[in-house]
């Protein structure tokens, strides 16, 4: 979903917030990429800390003249100027420091917000030890953080702040979770609504259908299945970066999912169903072995109350309680 910055009529390139996939897209294709990274805002700004945008080379990008991005740090104020940036760095390799707004030197670039925003803009080869390290830990869904001078830049595997910085010398360092995952099992139109909305927002998102239709999905997902949920969560493997939402309406399904994500650490788990058949199947999941704890944090009744039953309504408020659930420091940038 990268794209041009200056010719955009609609910037969809804003909607990528892990700039990982973007970055794999373009090492398997050779290319190297030029990485922004906002590091200190001062007053309001739309984003926070720890936001990046990736930048790909026009020739590089299939074609046209424009460097081609994805990610965004303002929402059109500052984007084409960190692109040109940004191609100044991939031409030559010396990292840019970038200030925006309150205190720049650039005073015919303003931010609407009144704020301030400090971005560094460092090249990164597609042969890079560090960069390989930082998409396998993502492959193999581990928590890593990318340091970095701007020159030079390794990755160790932790779990730190998402964002720090030493001003002297400069050292950038920058976490990475796994990427967010939504597991939605059901074929009906609420079921699909949730796992529509689950790749639109950029989670990867793996779909079940038990004995379902051979043909995929009529929308884009990370995975089509057609097992068992408990048997394909057994197989993917759980923790707590996935979201679990069982929505086959057949208990046999949905409680053996739910349990087999709860037991796995899972982030978010919950089932849709009538109220009235809510102690039904918790009596079920105690007697096959869940504990207090487990249950505590299973969502019988899921979504935002008050937005309405349809499909597209009810997986909203779902996917409202996911990402509440899967920020737990609040800390997204």
């Amino acid at each position: 979903m990268s794209g041009s910055i200056d010719s955009a009529d609609w910037p969809l390139f804003g909607w990528i917030d892990d700039i990982r996939r973007p970055l794999a897209e373009a090492f398997g294709a050779g290319h190297p990429v030029a990485l922004a990274t906002l590091y200190r805002v001062g007053g309001s700004a739309p984003r926070g800390p720890g936001a990046q945008m990736l930048f790909v080379a026009p020739e590089h990008a299939g074609g046209g003249s424009d460097i081609a991005a994805s990610g965004y740090f303002s929402g059109d104020c500052i984007e084409g100027d960190v692109a040109s940036h940004a191609a100044q760095v991939l031409a030559d390799g010396e990292p840019r420091h970038l200030h925006y707004g309150a205190g720049s030197p650039w005073i015919d670039i303003r931010l609407r917000c009144g704020g301030a925003l400090h971005v560094m803009v460092e090249r990164i080869a597609p042969d890079s030890p560090a960069a390989t390290e930082l998409l396998r830990h993502a492959a193999e869904r581990r928590s890593c953080r990318w340091h970095s001078d701007g020159t030079r830049q390794w990755v160790t595997v932790d779990e730190g702040p998402l964002l720090a910085v030493e001003e002297e010398p400069f050292l950038l360092s920058r976490r990475y979770d796994p990427p967010r995952r939504l597991v939605v099992s059901g074929g009906d139109p609420g079921a699909l609504a949730a796992a529509q909305l689950g790749a639109l927002a950029q989670f990867e998102t793996i779909l079940l259908r038990p004995d379902g239709p051979h043909q995929p999905p009529p929308f884009p997902v990370s995975r089509y299945l057609r097992a068992d949920p408990a048997t394909a969560l057994d197989e993917l493997g759980i923790d707590r970066w996935t979201a679990y939402l069982g929505a086959t309406h057949e208990d046999h399904h949905d409680l053996g999912g739910c349990l087999a994500a709860l037991r796995g650490g899972a982030g978010y788990v919950a089932m849709i169903g009538a109220r009235s058949r809510a102690e039904t199947r918790l009596g079920a999941l105690r007697a096959a072995g869940a504990t207090p704890e487990e249950l505590d944090r299973l969502h019988l009744s899921p979504g935002v109350p008050g937005l309405g039953k349809s499909p597209w309504e009810v997986a909203t408020g779902i996917m409202a309680e996911i990402m509440q659930a899967l920020n737990p420091a609040r800390e997204r940038a």
